[in-house]
């Protein structure tokens, strides 16, 4: 074969394996959300010139206000009058409101934006009332009524994370979502091996995946890698402690090319993203994208026959990017035909609740501690990624 057409299947083949790598929905992606950008407007009231000042020597002449003609009368003898006074030099324009930097306006905080696809952008415009400042050179005049203030527009879920754990029986409401996450068994530490298969930017791929976990009942270590031929690794990590409420993560990454981190400080309840994307509460039970699979297993094994079929839990998850509620329903038990044989197993399902969510779909495995046996994501526009247990054994 020529050397020229080796070389161009070659690059065929590396850009064929870059594109779908780089677009595989896995567990450390987020669902592209629309950015808002915020616009303020505002009317600038005119300033009022300042008094005309005449010059040193000069009386000056007041002007009065423009009067209506009076009535025609017998014109007087002329008497000698004084020279008028020369015009007042022009005084120095006041500094306009628009010459001063104004604050930008505050957009609220979105919520994760670190998926590979992009569903647009979404703007929002608001409006300000006529303001005017106090330090402009000439005096305001008397102020008159004020404007009604712009209603606050409705907090939607979009702003809303929460904090705590929230688990609802079937047909009730549950604890509240402050109260602190319920018992947990932690599973003995294990690595597992996947075998993936999916759709990504239409093109149907096969890979493998390994999460490893290990603990020493103090701290913990997660990792789940994704590997395909001639491409290289995509790397998440997560980092904690263990506590008797389950795992309290420190540091969640996500590596490819580059890697973005979410750090976890729980003295000021906060997270803080490398990626310069806006805080978010760090409340009671809080978990990122990988934590999040165990935590649930774990919480599971320490009362089974508390998640029935229908009972729902959410909690505060965390990316590298943003933090978002997670709702998880329990559906029921399966027997999965699995590369690893046969595996009694439960199921777990998070429906979308907005256009560009993904949906997920996760299987415990009671045998292997209640640790995932299988995870598939499925995004909004068909793309999915389906991770099947190949095999399993110690870390």
């Amino acid at each position: 074969m020529p050397r020229r057409a080796l070389v161009f299947i070659t690059a065929l083949v590396l850009a064929l394996h870059w594109l779908v790598l780089s677009g595989v929905p896995l567990v450390w992606d987020s669902p592209a959300q629309p950015s808002r950008q915020v616009f303020s407007t505002r009317s600038i009231a005119p300033a009022t010139p300042p008094p005309a000042v005449a010059p040193p020597g000069v009386t000056a002449v007041p002007v009065a206000a423009p009067q209506p003609p009076p009535r025609k009368k017998a014109p007087a003898p002329k008497r000698p009058t004084a020279p008028p006074a020369p015009p007042a030099p022009p005084a120095p324009p006041a500094p306009a409101a628009l010459d001063r930097p104004e604050p930008a306006p505050t957009a609220a905080p979105v919520a994760g934006a670190d998926a590979p696809a992009d569903t647009g952008a979404a703007t929002t415009v608001a409006s300000a009332p006529p303001e005017t400042h106090a330090n402009d050179a000439a005096p305001a005049p008397a102020p008159a009524a004020s404007a009604p203030a712009a209603p606050a527009e409705p907090a939607t879920e979009d702003t809303q994370t929460g904090t705590g754990v929230d688990i609802r029986p079937p047909g009730g409401t549950g604890r509240s979502a402050s109260a602190p996450p319920p018992p947990v068994r932690m599973p003995a530490p294990t690595r597992l091996a996947f075998d993936v298969s999916g759709q990504a930017k239409k093109f149907a791929y096969s890979a493998r995946a390994e999460l490893l976990w290990q603990h020493d009942g103090n701290h913990y270590e997660a990792r789940q890698e994704i590997s395909a031929f001639l491409v290289g690794t995509r790397t998440q990590r997560s980092v904690g402690t263990v506590t008797e409420q389950g795992l309290l993560p420190a540091k969640f990454s996500d590596k490819s090319r580059s890697e973005q981190a979410a750090h976890f400080d729980y003295t000021k309840g906060r997270v803080t993203f490398s990626a310069n994307t806006p805080d978010a509460a760090a409340g009671p039970g809080v978990q990122d994208r990988l934590s999040l699979f165990i935590q649930l297993g774990a919480m599971l094994a320490a009362d089974p026959a508390r998640f029935v079929p229908g009972t729902q839990i959410t909690l505060t998850t965390v990316s590298a990017r943003s933090a978002d509620r997670w709702t998880f329903t329990v559906e029921g038990p399966e027997t999965l035909d699995l590369p690893a044989g046969p595996t009694p197993a439960l199921k777990l399902l998070r429906l979308p609740r907005k256009d560009y969510d993904q949906k997920a779909e996760l299987w415990v495995a009671p045998g292997l501690g209640y640790l995932p046996v299988r995870i598939k994501l499925t995004q909004a526009n068909g793309d999915f990624a389906d991770l099947l247990l190949r095999a399993s054994g110690p870390p």
